[in-house]
């Protein structure tokens, strides 16, 4: 993983970890994500982002409430080009793979076990919006209480293709992002069907 030095410019060093993080789990995932890598990334010290975060989880806290607010806002932009119930909550799961194929950041960066402990009223406003939105689509296309069974399946339908592209799986046959995401919504209409 290459530093990338010249994005940092003594303006906002807050948000350039925020943004740089993003890159980084991108690159290499939750696992191997360290604040270290994320402030190589910007040409700054490695002690430079503990001014603005204390520990990994809480710069991970601040990314986990930038991708709720994102992925939500994603899912929002396409959610709504059909009228059909169904097709909107399918249409989750390509929304889904585009973002986190995009950003790295998944439901299991933004609901991370290490994140539980960490006091943070923007992330957990962010997340509580995302999930309401999305139960919010389940509920119009199944019905209480189908819906939670629907949301459960149409995200693990939608991590599963997004993991199967981050580790190569579609490699041999060159599929770009867009395609994986289409295959995904096709496999999350069928779960409404």
């Amino acid at each position: 993983m290459e530093a990338t030095v010249t994005r940092y410019h003594h303006g906002d060093l807050r948000a350039a970890l925020v943004e740089a993080s993003f890159e980084v789990l991108a690159e290499c995932g939750l696992q191997r994500f360290s604040v270290a890598a994320v402030a190589r990334r910007i040409g700054v010290s490695t002690a430079a982002p503990y001014r603005h975060f204390p520990d990994r989880a809480h710069l991970l806290s601040a990314v986990s409430a930038a991708a709720a607010r994102d992925l939500r806002t994603a899912i929002e932009a396409v959610v709504f080009e059909t009228e059909e119930p169904g097709a909107r909550m399918a249409a989750v799961a390509g929304a889904y793979v585009r973002y986190v194929g995009r950003t790295g950041a998944g439901m299991s960066v933004i609901f991370a076990a290490e994140l539980y402990e960490v006091a943070d009223d923007a992330r957990r406003s962010e997340t509580r919006a995302l999930m309401t939105t999305l139960l919010d689509l389940a509920s119009a296309a199944a019905g209480y209480p189908a819906a939670t069974r629907l949301l459960e399946a149409t995200l693990a339908v939608a991590h599963g293709y997004v993991s199967l592209f981050a580790e190569g799986f579609f490699a041999l046959k060159d599929r770009p992002l867009d395609e994986i995401a289409d295959r995904a919504t096709e496999a999350a209409l069928t779960l409404v069907d």
